[in-house]
């Protein structure tokens, strides 16, 4: 049988690394058509069976059409969640930690899925500092932070753009900053492979 067909704009991006991160750790193969110019082209990939899977953010998913539809048609199937918990809009999707322990991955494999999906827990706006900011200052600038997603005036600005937003705390982006940055060659060997360096 030939591997699935899976859609992606080009290297780097979610649709061409997960696959690829997919095969380093449980040995799935995935054939990865990459060139598309966005979202909607791939789509109709899907539609024309073009290719058959497809990896982008649960935001993006729930964000627009036409995949709400799909899912009503069961014209897809969702398999599989890079998060570490199950997200409540998908209770029946297993983690990719679930799968993990199912298929007894190894240790180092385990490390390059942490690694891998470390990057990303970054999300997609993190907000630094320069080294040697003074402790005093940073402690207030993280708890500003941490009470701007408190307002109940910003609540409600999300509410009315309908975004979903999850912060993560500045001290757990530092440890995972280092967890990330601190690996053994052949984790950091296997990443460049998946992101195509």
């Amino acid at each position: 049988n030939d591997p699935p067909k899976c859609s992606a704009t080009g290297v780097g991006s979610t649709g061409y690394d997960v696959p690829r991160l997919l095969e380093e750790a449980f040995g799935f193969k995935f054939k990865v058509i990459s060139g598309y110019p966005g979202g909607a082209d791939q789509d109709l990939a899907m539609e024309r069976n073009e290719v058959q899977c497809r990896a982008f953010t649960i935001d993006a998913f729930f964000g627009r059409e036409p995949f709400p539809g799909w899912v009503k048609k069961g014209f897809i199937r969702v398999w599989l969640q890079t998060e570490q918990k199950r997200n409540p809009k998908l209770p029946d999707v297993p983690t990719i930690y679930e799968l993990m322990d199912q298929y007894k991955v190894s240790e180092s494999k385990r490390r390059l899925v942490t690694t891998y999906l470390g990057i990303w827990g970054f999300g997609s706006r993190p907000i630094l500092s320069t080294p040697g900011l003074p402790a005093e200052r940073l402690n207030i600038l993280r708890e500003a932070f941490a009470k701007m997603f408190k307002d109940p005036e910003f609540e409600e600005e999300l509410r009315k753009r309908k975004w979903e937003v999850k912060p993560v705390s500045g001290e757990e982006l530092q440890a995972l900053a280092k967890e990330v940055v601190n690996q053994p060659a052949d984790v950091a060997a296997a990443l460049k492979r998946i992101l195509g360096q």
